[in-house]
C-alpha cells in the first residue's frame, strides 16, 4: 500500500446492476495512465472480476491516499451491497450509486482527489433508492452548491454544451433568458480554456428552425439568444450566432467553431452520439473540480455478459487528466 501525496483520480462505480463495474475493471486491466481509486463496493468488483477472468487484487481502503501498489483500491463509506442481479432496477444499487458519488464529491471538494470520473447510474434505480434526481449533473451541482453549471458532451470532433438539460421539450422555451444564455456562453468559453484552447470560438445554436428566420418561426432568438451573444462579445468572448441547428454541428465538425452552445438536450446530444458513444465524454462545467463521465447509460441489456466496451470510460479518464494538469499533489 502506498500512502503518499499523489492526488488520485476518483472513479465512481455507478449502478452495480449495469456495466459500470465491468468497464472499470477492464480499464484498470488495460492500464490507466495515472493513479486512481474506485468509490464503490469491493465485493461487487471482486465477483465481476472473477466472472470476467480479470486477476487483479481488489483492496478495500479507508482513504483515497491509500493507493495499492498493485490492483484496485476501493473506498466504500456506505454499507456493503447485497447480491445484485444484472440488468434490473434495484433500490440498493441505485442508493449505492448515489452514495459513492456523494463521497467522491466530498473528497474532491476537500482536495483529496484530483478529479471525478463517473460510471453510469440509472434514474429509476435512484428513485427506487429514495433519491429523486434527474441525473449526475444535478446531484453534483446541488451537493457543491453550484448555481452556474452546464453539461458538455465532447468527442474528438465536437464539443457541445447545453443551456437546458433534463427538462421536457415543452419546458425549454419558458426556461430561456438572456442571463441563462450568457452564463452558458461563459461556461463554454471556460470549458475551451480548460481544454487548452487559447482563443475559443463559441457558436450558439438557435432554438427554432432556421434560427427563427427573423421571427417567422419564433422569437426566442431575438428575445434571449441575440442579446446574450452581444453581451458575451462585449466581454471579449468570441461568440457568434444564433446559427440554425441543422448546420451548426456540421460547421463545428469542420473546424469553424471550437464549441457549440445547444439550447436543449437532444439538440446537442444527438450529433455527438451519432458520431459514436465510444469516444464520447460528458463533462460538468462550472463545478469547483473537474468531473467527466462516460457518454452512455447503464446498458442493462448487456450487463453481466462481459461484452461492454470500456473506451468511453478510458477517454473520460484521459480527459479528466488533461483538464487537471496543474493539480497533481496534496497541498
Amino acid at each position: 500500500m502506498t500512502h503518499n501525496t499523489v492526488l488520485p483520480i476518483g472513479i465512481t462505480m455507478g449502478d452495480a446492476a449495469g456495466i459500470g463495474p465491468e468497464i472499470i475493471l477492464k480499464s484498470f486491466a488495460a492500464g490507466l495512465p495515472y493513479p486512481a481509486v474506485v468509490y464503490g463496493d469491493a465485493l461487487i468488483l471482486k465477483q465481476q472480476a472473477k466472472d470476467l477472468g480479470i486477476a487483479l487484487p481488489i483492496i478495500s481502503i479507508a482513504s483515497p491516499r491509500d493507493i495499492p501498489d498493485q490492483g484496485i483500491g476501493v473506498l466504500n463509506r456506505w454499507q456493503p451491497l447485497p447480491t445484485i442481479a444484472y440488468g434490473q432496477v434495484q433500490a440498493q444499487a441505485g442508493r449505492g450509486a448515489y452514495e459513492y458519488l456523494c463521497h467522491a464529491i466530498d473528497d474532491a471538494i476537500a482536495q483529496k482527489i484530483r478529479a471525478i470520473v463517473t460510471a453510469p447510474l440509472h434514474k429509476d434505480a435512484l428513485l427506487a433508492g429514495g433519491i429523486d434526481a434527474p441525473g449526475h449533473t444535478e446531484i453534483l451541482a446541488q451537493r457543491t452548491g453550484t448555481t452556474d453549471f452546464a453539461m458538455m458532451l465532447s468527442n474528438p470532433e465536437l464539443r457541445v454544451i447545453l443551456v437546458t438539460i433534463h427538462v421536457p421539450i415543452t419546458a425549454v422555451s419558458p426556461l430561456l433568458s438572456i442571463d441563462k444564455e450568457l452564463r452558458t456562453i461563459r461556461l463554454a468559453h471556460q470549458a475551451c480554456l480548460q481544454a487548452g484552447i487559447k482563443r475559443p470560438r463559441v457558436a450558439v445554436a438557435g432554438l427554432n428552425p432556421h434560427a427563427g428566420e427573423n421571427g417567422r418561426f419564433g422569437n426566442e432568438e431575438a428575445l434571449f439568444i441575440e442579446p446574450a451573444i452581444l453581451a458575451a462579445r462585449n466581454e471579449g468572448i468570441d461568440a457568434t450566432g444564433p446559427w440554425p441547428g441543422d448546420t451548426i454541428f456540421m460547421r463545428a465538425r469542420r473546424g469553424e467553431f471550437d464549441i457549440v452552445v445547444a439550447q436543449y438536450h437532444d439538440q446537442g446530444l444527438i450529433p455527438v452520439k451519432y458520431l459514436g458513444v465510444e469516444q464520447g465524454v460528458n463533462t460538468t462545467i462550472g463545478l469547483p473540480f473537474i468531473r467527466t463521465s462516460v457518454d452512455h447509460g447503464t446498458a442493462y441489456d448487456i450487463a453481466g455478459q462481459g461484452i461492454a466496451d470500456p473506451t468511453s470510460l478510458q477517454v473520460a479518464f484521459s480527459t479528466a487528466l488533461q483538464m487537471t494538469q496543474g493539480v497533481s499533489h496534496q497541498p
